[in-house]
């Protein structure tokens, strides 16, 4: 990936693809939430926040005006920390230790 944010995807594709840009993919709402080198990460609307799909910059992409990103909810936060801690314990155990209350 370059240095700048969705730089390879605008000059490759010349689309405005930036974070938080709202879009529809194949008719579908949503909003740009991550780069994912050669395609967007896009948030649906009808996702869980923080459920980022890829979608090809140009195949039935229409780009909107500016939106903000969904924050992801308590939960996917404490999972997605779990998954970070590369942890051998399950996740109910890891819910029950220090660590969880650490990262809570």
């Amino acid at each position: 990936m370059s240095a700048t944010p969705f730089a390879y995807i605008r000059d490759a594709y010349g689309v405005p693809a930036a974070l938080g840009r709202r879009v529809t993919v194949d008719g579908k709402p949503g909003v740009i939430a991550a780069d994912r080198g050669h395609y967007i990460g896009v948030n649906f609307d009808a996702d869980k926040p923080g459920a980022i799909r890829n979608a090809h910059p140009t195949w039935k992409v229409q780009y909107l005006d500016m939106g903000t990103v969904r924050p992801m909810t308590r939960s996917q936060r404490r999972y997605e920390a779990f998954l970070d801690a590369d942890s051998s314990m399950g996740f109910g155990e890891w819910l029950k230790s220090p660590y969880a209350k650490a990262a809570a």
